[in-house]
């Protein structure tokens, strides 16, 4: 065993010492990443994007028939849309319009009004259809309609790539 003179005369692996240096380190790091991106709104809206994104991947294999149904990833996935619509309209100042690599089209700062409206209806929807969603037969017969207005906000305000 390799002695840390800190320690006060308890030996300590060398082992244990490393891993708690690498562990303070990657928690340095992942500070600062979130820190970074709290100052960033495009930064912010991409991940909240990209949570929404990945949570749906399940519910849509679902509604496909290529995964047995199970609520626990569709009430996720209903939860991530919800925090999506309470957050998103504050995440376009207008500092936003340009760089970043935004997708976002100049008619969302155009239409404030409108873009801030689908985001709470978003919301809303979500936040209804987390009580609705119970079974098969009330995921089936709620959550395409969701799905759809993902599409519609991103018809009218995301650029194509």
């Amino acid at each position: 065993m390799v002695r840390n003179p800190v320690s006060a005369g308890r030996a300590r692996p060398a082992f244990a010492v490393a891993f708690a240096a690498f562990s303070v380190a990657a928690a340095l790091v992942a500070g600062a990443g979130a820190a970074l991106a709290q100052n960033d709104p495009i930064a912010q809206r991409k991940a909240l994007m990209k949570t929404v994104g990945d949570s749906t991947r399940a519910p849509a294999a679902m509604l496909k028939g290529e995964q047995p149904f199970d609520v626990a990833p569709v009430q996720a996935a209903l939860r991530a849309m919800q925090t999506a619509g309470k957050q998103m309209p504050g995440l376009f100042p207008d500092t936003t319009k340009t760089g970043g690599d935004t997708a976002a089209t100049a008619k969302v700062w155009e239409n404030k009004a409108d873009f801030n409206a689908k985001w709470a209806k978003f919301e809303a929807d979500a936040t209804a259809a987390l009580a609705k969603v119970t079974d098969e037969a009330s995921f089936k017969a709620t959550y395409p309609e969701i799905v759809r207005s993902c599409g519609g906000c991103h018809q009218d305000y995301r650029a194509r790539r």
